[in-house]
């Protein structure tokens, strides 16, 4: 009788041990069904979408690229609702459609069309020659010299037009305008000039320039270069001419402003390039990722996918040549049809006053914007404001904490994801610290994986069979995404040697390919993803991996510190690299070298501990406002080189000292251990 009664415990003793295995994942259960069903439903609306421009009438706007029919879309169904709101001005969705289409129509002029006369360069139907970079090919004029525009031969179908503009409504009309035309865009990073600026142009193949009138004066001594490449030239407005440099506004204000017939710009591939967006550079020249037709589709969906409505306004501060601001900001806002407040640059001092003015009920961030804001002195304006929304990726977790305390009650949707890469996440449940979950409902929809990863070799671990090894929970491990048709890597513009170790084989089983992000993230037992490293900023000290995110972390915990840097330093006489941390004091402290020892004593294991600081005025950052790691790892510890103030971690004393020339040769003679 007895075991008769134990059976049924016997039976559902598993099922309670499965249960609590399980509970700290399925206690989210509830968000990320509401997430996937959100994700299905975007899916199912862009999918409609395509089939629509699919089956519309060529000649109609609406049958053109995935850009022309959105737009043209929303100039029908709310003509009069503001898109765009930069300074002054505003703009609605019918104004951003007759703007962009006298664009496009001065840039089929510029191919030899005479759009106001409804000439083409074909007919309906007839397809342009593959990718637009096959159109880029077009040879320059035979005396490579753009000063009379006679002499210029005219843009080949599909060709590249770079823009150098800053974030601006023109920068939107020609982007937009270029994608009506059939031609391919490149975003050149407005801070570029001489080599690096040639070398984006003739990287993606450029058959011509815009420019901002204000960069004139500084690209005076580019321009003779640019000649010779043989580039169309135009600038937006020119107060006085210059030989081979045309006025675009003046040439696209004489345009009408009739819709142009779809398929100008209709692809024959929706894996077809469309844009290039250069990479922030950090450890080089930039190269020039291609972005495709169903990328520009695939972000249509972003804001959406973010919980973000059509009556949504948007406050959007970041560089357009730049995805987090083009593809993330002004697609993602055609995409649900919002309204965006566009700034030429973010200013901290400025942002709760604008967000009051314009009602702004969203805030896209990247980077250390969040930390600008929480470091300004208080303001009446960031009282009683309407945002209720930041989303935007790179956010720290000690700012997280300081920004929604601060100025909440907000949520923040921390997101993931690279300008080339197939994978993206979403911390749609506002987990502090969190860059996105690892459901299985979740990987379902976007698939991805956490794979063992060596430092030392800078290779993923592999076993027996030669294939990659899973994580556990809270192992770092690498994040790889598989390639298909649904999530493709376009690589870049240039040799196939620019993709190097971009893509893995045989990951999991033989004949898979993965895009290898880079980045290390931990999952968790709850399973939700934090990030952990990049992969080159992760070093090797005493025979330990030193993540600086998790050091930075550490030292940012300081009241007297507003900033911190962390990054490796190679050391004569020593294996691996040292840490190092440069510092920025939070006005109007002092730098406490007995404080901070102690804490970092306290709170980091002994090979972690950073052997030098460098303390300065503020940190250089990459125009995304990015940390520069590698520039600040080659620039060292020499005193006798560095302006800055320097300290070295005697472990003898117990102490950070500063570095004088003494110290630093005693170092080097091997005299000083650290």
């Amino acid at each position: 009788m007895a075991a008769l009664l134990l059976l049924p415990l016997l039976l559902l003793l598993p099922l309670l041990l499965l249960k609590l295995h399980l509970w700290p994942q399925l206690r989210w259960l509830a968000a990320d069904l509401a997430f996937t069903v959100r994700a299905l439903r975007c899916k199912r609306a862009l999918r409609a979408r395509v089939l629509a421009a699919a089956a519309a009438d060529p000649e109609s706007p609406e049958g053109g690229c995935s850009l022309a029919w959105r737009l043209a879309q929303l100039a029908r169904q709310r003509p009069a609702h503001t898109f765009l709101i930069h300074g002054a001005r505003r703009f609605s969705y019918a104004q951003a459609e007759r703007e962009s289409n006298r664009a496009a129509r001065a840039f089929l002029r510029a191919q030899g069309w005479d759009p106001g006369r409804g000439g083409g360069v074909r007919a309906a139907g007839s397809p342009w020659a593959g990718d637009p970079a096959a159109g880029s090919s077009a040879a320059p004029p035979k005396d490579g010299v753009a000063g009379d525009e006679g002499a210029m031969a005219p843009l080949a179908p599909g060709a590249t037009v770079a823009l150098l503009l800053p974030a601006s409504p023109e920068f939107l009309w020609l982007w937009f305008g270029l994608a009506k035309a059939g031609l391919c865009t490149a975003f050149v990073p407005t801070a570029l000039r001489r080599g690096p600026l040639l070398h984006c142009l003739r990287s993606c193949s450029a058959r011509a320039l815009v420019l901002a009138p204000e960069f004139l004066e500084s690209l005076e001594p580019d321009l003779p270069a640019l000649r010779a490449m043989g580039l169309h030239l135009w600038a937006t407005g020119l107060e006085t001419r210059l030989p081979g440099v045309r006025d675009f506004l003046a040439e696209a204000a004489a345009e009408i402003d009739e819709p142009l017939p779809g398929y100008l710009s209709a692809p024959q591939n929706t894996m077809d390039t469309c844009l290039y967006i250069f990479t922030s550079g950090t450890t080089g020249l930039p190269k020039a990722a291609r972005i495709s037709h169903l990328k520009i589709l695939q972000c249509q969906g972003f804001y959406q996918l973010c919980g973000i409505h059509p009556e949504d306004v948007i406050y959007l501060a970041l560089p357009l040549y730049h995805m987090s601001g083009s593809l993330l900001g002004i697609v993602g806002c055609l995409g649900i049809g919002a309204t965006v407040v566009l700034k030429s640059r973010f200013s901290a001092g400025q942002f709760w006053e604008d967000c009051q003015e314009h009602r702004v009920t969203v805030f896209q961030y990247i980077g250390e914007l969040c930390r600008y804001l929480v470091n300004q002195p208080p303001s009446k304006a960031e009282l009683g404001h309407k945002v209720r929304l930041a989303v935007g990726s790179g956010l720290r977790p000690d700012t997280w904490e300081r920004f929604v305390r601060r100025f909440g009650p907000l949520q923040v949707l921390e997101t993931y994801g690279l300008t080339e890469g197939n994978v993206a996440t979403f911390n749609y449940t506002g987990q502090r610290g969190a860059v996105g979950r690892a459901s299985w409902l979740y990987k379902h929809i976007f698939p991805f994986s956490l794979i063992r990863y060596d430092v030392t070799t800078g290779e993923p671990v592999r076993d027996a069979q030669g294939h990659c090894v899973a994580t556990s929970p809270g192992e770092p491990g690498l994040l790889v995404a598989p390639v298909s048709q649904q999530s493709p890597f376009l690589g870049y513009a240039g040799g196939p040697e620019l993709a190097r170790g971009k893509l893995l084989m045989d990951v999991f089983r033989p004949g898979d390919v993965f895009f290898n992000t880079g980045d290390l993230l931990v999952c968790d037992d709850q399973g939700f993803l934090r990030f952990h490293d990049r992969t080159g900023d992760t070093f090797r000290w005493k025979g330990e991996n030193v993540a600086t995110t998790e050091v930075a972390e550490v030292f940012e915990a300081l009241d007297f510190l507003q900033e911190v840097n962390v990054y490796g330093v190679t050391v004569p006489g020593h294996e691996g690299r040292a840490g190092m941390a440069a510092l920025v004091l939070r006005p109007p402290h002092a730098l406490d070298l007995g404080q901070l020892y102690t804490h970092v004593s306290e709170n980091l294991p002994p090979y972690a501990r950073p052997r030098f600081l460098r303390l300065q005025e503020s940190l250089a950052t990459t125009e995304t406002f990015k940390q520069q790691k590698v520039r600040m790892a080659n620039e060292g510890f020499d005193p006798s080189t560095l302006s800055d103030p320097l300290y070295v971690l005697d472990q003898v004393v117990g102490a950070y000292l500063p570095l004088t020339p003494a110290r630093y040769n005693a170092l080097l003679a091997g005299d000083l251990r650290i």
